[in-house]
């Protein structure tokens, strides 16, 4: 199976966005040596503990600093942009780096609703609203597929790219426009898990074969915090569960500092509501994340799956990646 990488860029508390991005080059060189398959970088706007917002601009960086693994979003939110110019950047893409790269294209704005008027400034509202998503996408791989000389509007560079395009979703909306345009489809299961067993019924069940695809494939994500033991995986944990919690009271910030007893920090009901958005995870040593992963396979038989965790200490992340791809190698 292939195993892949979705990063965020995270900016840990005590740190700079410019070491940041250092780290994600460093985990994409990592990743490709450990047999991780993509590396994903996902837009979102507005965060001061995530890195990733221009996310063409860093995969062109993490393209250009690695050889072989496929690069690319996971995802572009496409209401924030032009099908037109998410074309042209990534037919750019392409065109420097080959066929390694990958578009996953998102209905969220992946931000508030204040940041997201500011990127939409002069757009029209049909656009805005996100009602014009699955034309969007129509327009977008249009864009990206054989140049016909007869229209009017070509994206260049963009036109015979090919350049792969995959739905995101968490709902079964995504499933569905996934299905009928027969595209590839990636489950949000990190943090919105609540939709993954019947997205991918509907996906699998409703997929129309297209020039694209012949059959249905679905990739889901999974949490991974991977340690020498189960109680220091736990506490890798405690990050990503602090920075869910901040950011469901309103108050997103860098990546917390692990911490010993996460039921110190956060109230029961808020931390009951954060670990089932994050109950898709495996988590501590390597025996208990095998075990774990094992069984989260087992009963959603995913095509693919894509890793991510939010952990704070670098050395620890680029440790819990390696454990997840001796792990996943195997299976």
């Amino acid at each position: 199976m292939r195993y892949s990488v979705l990063d965020l860029a995270p900016v840990p508390e005590g740190q700079t966005i410019a070491q940041s991005l250092r780290n994600s080059t460093e985990l994409a060189q990592k990743a490709e040596s450990w047999g991780y398959h993509r590396y994903w970088l996902a837009e979102h706007h507005n965060m001061p503990g995530i890195a990733s917002a221009a996310t063409a601009v860093l995969i062109g960086h993490i393209a250009s600093q690695t050889h072989s693994i496929r690069v690319g979003a996971g995802g572009i939110m496409l209401p924030n942009h032009a099908p037109y110019m998410v074309a042209e950047a990534f037919g750019t893409l392409a065109s420097l780096h080959g066929d390694r790269i990958d578009l996953g294209v998102g209905r969220a704005p992946g931000t508030d609703m204040q940041t997201a008027r500011a990127l939409r400034r002069g757009m029209a509202h049909d656009h805005a609203s996100g009602d014009s998503f699955p034309q969007d996408v129509i327009d977008l791989m249009g864009f990206l597929g054989a140049d016909d000389p007869g229209r009017a509007v070509r994206a260049f560079p963009g036109q015979d790219t090919h350049v792969p395009v995959w739905m995101l979703g968490s709902s079964l909306y995504g499933a569905q426009l996934a299905a009928h345009l027969g595209l590839p489809y990636a489950f949000a299961s990190h943090f919105a898990p609540a939709a993954l067993e019947e997205a991918l019924e509907v996906y699998r069940r409703q997929f129309q074969p297209s020039a694209n695809l012949s059959a249905p494939h679905a990739m889901m994500a999974i949490n991974v915090f991977a340690a020498e033991s189960d109680e220091e995986g736990t506490r890798l944990r405690t990050t990503m569960q602090q920075a869910f919690a901040r950011l469901r009271l309103g108050k997103p910030g860098k990546l917390p500092a692990p911490v010993d007893d996460i039921t110190d920090h956060i109230p029961a009901l808020v931390l009951a509501g954060v670990n089932e958005a994050l109950r898709i995870s495996a988590t501590g040593s390597r025996d208990s994340v095998r075990a774990e992963l094992s069984s989260i396979l087992e009963r959603y038989r995913p095509d693919e799956v894509i890793i991510t965790g939010q952990i704070h200490d670098h050395a620890a992340r680029l440790r819990s990646f390696e454990i997840a791809a001796e792990i996943l190698s195997e299976v």
